[in-house]
């Protein structure tokens, strides 16, 4: 399956039923009164996270979605039939916007996660309801409100624990197969992949994470150079980033200090909150270089940098120094969710 991760999409929600006029007619019974019900009320739409669900290609086929409306009443002070609420399934980490207000409407995270987006017109008051002791055979009913309609804007962003950040062939792919079973393409040229990758990491018994590989940027990716930074959207839920560089790039002419800088102001200017969110340095393609000069590598790559926190040293295709950085990752992770759980209590202390 394709896979997309933006749509657009029209939902009418059912408009409540009619009201009813009516009056009894019974044998022996003159003035039986009015017995006008109401009409039913309409439909709700409603989106629902499910775990199954992985992109938002089916919006690409169907684009409107309409509940049923409510059903009219009917004499005996028979209410109408409600109209069924339609449940739309859309995929977990999915953000849905009214594009006619540009309000966040809800962000559905977590499977089963349940977001109404257009509420059922409620049904329209029969003959009975307007009987008073002055108007004791009402002629009036209530037409039913109109449900409601919106224009949403869908936008995926994919959960991920650490994301792999960097230029277009750094090893982020070759990465993303040695530390976990996802076998996204890996090939001698650019943008080898074209839309982000999910992998699981287990590095132990009930220990693991899920790594995101997205297409790698280039300068000027935030004015629509390359693959622009479309992407960059599903790292935002990361709370790790790994930016992986070519350490032996100025052998074909590059220069990683560089090409490092050009992608971390991409992210700036992408969003100030990803530029801040905790990043590690990863140098990879190190088996291109002698054993004995790897380590003077790194040094002078980070000493040109000027950086200042983690760094590995690696060789994603021979997978060295793999296995000691997704060990280290799963250990920051596992640190960073004690203390999200010890906080409230050391707040309250």
């Amino acid at each position: 399956m394709k896979f997309i991760d933006e749509a657009d999409v029209r939902v009418e929600a059912g408009s409540g039923g009619r009201g009813c006029v009516s009056f009894r007619r019974e044998k022996f019974v003159p003035r039986g009164g009015p017995d006008g019900g109401d009409g039913g009320d309409g439909g709700s739409i409603y989106l629902v996270a499910r775990e199954g669900v992985n992109t938002l290609a089916d919006f690409r086929v169907q684009r409107r979605f309409r509940a049923k409306s409510g059903g009219g009443g009917s004499g005996k002070d028979m209410t109408g039939a409600a109209g069924p609420d339609l449940i739309i399934e859309v995929a977990k980490g999915t953000v849905v916007t009214d594009l006619d207000t540009g309000e966040m409407l809800g962000d559905l995270a977590h499977d089963g996660d349940r977001l109404l987006v257009a509420k059922g017109g409620q049904g329209g008051r029969g003959n009975t309801r307007f009987k008073t002791s002055v108007n004791r055979a009402p002629r009036q009913s209530d037409p039913g409100e109109p449900g409601e309609k919106r224009k949403l804007g869908l936008a995926l962003k994919l959960l991920a624990d650490v994301g792999l950040l960097g230029a277009p062939n750094a090893g982020k792919s070759t990465l993303t197969r040695a530390i976990s079973a996802a076998r996204p393409k890996v090939a001698d040229y650019p943008f080898t992949t074209l839309h982000p990758q999910l992998g699981v990491v287990h590095v132990g018994m009930d220990r693991s994470f899920v790594v995101a590989d997205i297409p790698g940027l280039i300068e000027g990716a935030a004015a629509g150079a390359g693959l622009g930074i479309r992407f960059l959207k599903h790292l935002e839920r990361t709370r790790l980033l790994l930016h992986v560089v070519d350490a032996c790039e100025d052998v074909a002419g590059g220069d990683p200090a560089v090409t490092y800088r050009a992608v971390e102001g991409e992210l700036g200017e992408y969003s100030d909150a990803l530029a801040d969110r905790p990043r590690w340095l990863v140098l990879n393609k190190l088996d291109l270089l002698p054993p004995e000069q790897r380590d003077k590598r790194v040094k002078a790559i980070v000493k040109k940098l000027r950086w200042r926190g983690p760094v590995y040293g690696i060789s994603a295709l021979a997978a060295d120094g793999t296995k000691r950085l997704a060990q280290d990752v799963m250990t920051y992770l596992e640190e960073q969710r004690e203390a999200a759980t010890a906080e409230p209590s050391g707040h309250g202390a």
